[in-house]
């Protein structure tokens, strides 16, 4: 995208305005609030609660939140900041802004073209997209629709080192750029949200299209004993029917068939692996050629370690705050990750990232590049592959202005000396 002298800021300002002139308003709202306010409403409520909740009484959450308010950015007078650069390098190319797209799972839940329109909007944006391990959609065929924008690829380590195995071959070819590996997830946390709901969208066989789309899966499920047949009731109908619709292949054959009840089963068995150590890091580095981040990392002991296991890069996250209650907040953690891991490998962050202002923050306390959720899936839900594009630019557009309102003409001028702390 040409942003021309204007930078992206003042580019997306005129955009806007000059529309209101014309009598339109933004589609998506800018404001955070408004925004997921708004998704709410267009979403079904089992669905935003599966995006939006996180752990328990959602401490974390706010935690995130809150950590970011304390940090205040402090600006600088009577520099030069007419031409401004938000670009950053990341293994070897070179982004627009300090941006990616977080995995996110189950995005059928938001819109009906899910990852595609995910795909498609960070490659018109220029910003990369990392293909979640719960997808709705193939990482193949997201590849394809991204020409030769660049993305990357989330692991969950599943039981299955074969399985592990396949995933990161089909990541090779599809022209993923790093692997990162989701570490907090080795169980699923307690979701209050989800659990009021009783609703868990992967026994209705949704985010499960990577493995519904792998041939060691596919042979998993040759092996699989057939599914216990249970009370039959509306509820357990309409969940069949969805199963159905979200297996591969015809659906009158998958009606027919137990398979679809067997790949929700299969997963559910599967997907997940409590026994990770440092030994499966270890296995997993002597697998691929390709960058390897490990996500979830908030302790510098463990910074130390991943230093140690010849990883490239560590993404400091807790999850959204859907993982551990009362768990430390990414942004508080980050200072001592950066101090522990000095240099050494890439440092990203992610988790309560709201706004241009957050992304700067993050950049001036050490993080090279940080990863954006739920704002973008709240604009799928509003206005699919268009509604994430706009959330992209109003994000980009904000860090641009931020920065040089700031004083720094440059993502390299940012430091610790942008930023006081409020206690």
């Amino acid at each position: 995208m040409d942003r021309g002298p204007l930078g992206a800021g003042r580019l997306r300002q005129t955009d806007v305005y000059v529309g209101g002139a014309r009598g339109q308003r933004p589609r998506v709202p800018v404001n955070p609030q408004a925004l997921e306010q708004l998704a709410q409403r267009v979403m079904r409520p089992d669905a935003f609660a599966y995006v939006a909740g996180g752990a328990g009484a959602e401490e974390t959450m706010r935690a995130n939140r809150v950590a970011f308010e304390r940090w205040r950015i402090v600006p600088r007078m009577l520099r030069d900041v007419s031409a401004r650069d938000t670009s950053v390098e990341l293994f070897g190319r070179t982004l627009l802004a300090p941006l990616l797209l977080a995995p996110v799972g189950v995005l059928e839940l938001a819109h009906r073209d899910a990852d595609l329109a995910v795909a498609r909007a960070g490659a018109a944006e220029g910003i990369p997209v990392i293909f979640s391990n719960q997808a709705s959609r193939p990482m193949e065929a997201c590849a394809e629709a991204m020409g030769e924008a660049p993305r990357w690829f989330q692991l969950y380590s599943s039981t299955s080192n074969e399985l592990v195995e396949s995933f990161v071959g089909r990541a090779e070819a599809c022209g993923c750029d790093a692997i990162v590996v989701t570490l907090d997830t080795t169980m699923l946390g307690w979701r209050s949200r989800d659990l009021d709901l009783a609703y868990l969208p992967f026994i209705r066989g949704k985010g499960i299209a990577q493995y519904t789309s792998d041939p060691v899966f596919q042979r998993l499920l040759d092996e699989a004993p057939p599914p216990e047949r249970g009370r039959v009731n509306i509820a357990a109908l309409t969940t069949l029917l969805e199963l159905t619709k979200a297996f591969p292949g015809s659906f009158w054959s998958n009606l027919r068939s137990t398979r679809p009840r067997a790949a929700a089963t299969t997963f559910i068995n599967i997907y997940t692996r409590s026994s990770l150590t440092w030994d499966d890091v270890s296995w997993l580095r002597g697998l691929t050629k390709l960058p390897i981040l490990l996500k979830g990392i908030l302790h510098e002991g463990d910074a130390r370690r991943a230093v140690d296991a010849g990883v490239d890069g560590l993404v400091v996250s807790n999850h959204g705050g859907r993982q551990v209650d009362g768990s430390i907040a990414s942004v508080d953690a980050l200072p001592r990750i950066v101090t522990a891991v000095d240099g050494r490998i890439t440092v990203l962050l992610d988790s309560g990232v709201r706004g241009g202002a957050d992304v700067f923050k993050a950049l001036a306390l050490g993080a090279r590049a940080v990863l954006i959720g739920r704002p973008y899936v709240y604009g799928l839900a509003i206005a699919g592959e268009d509604g994430v594009r706009e959330v992209l630019r109003n994000l980009v557009a904000e860090f641009d202005l931020t920065m040089g309102l700031a004083g720094c003409a440059s993502v390299s001028e940012l430091g610790r000396d942008s930023l006081t702390w409020i206690a």
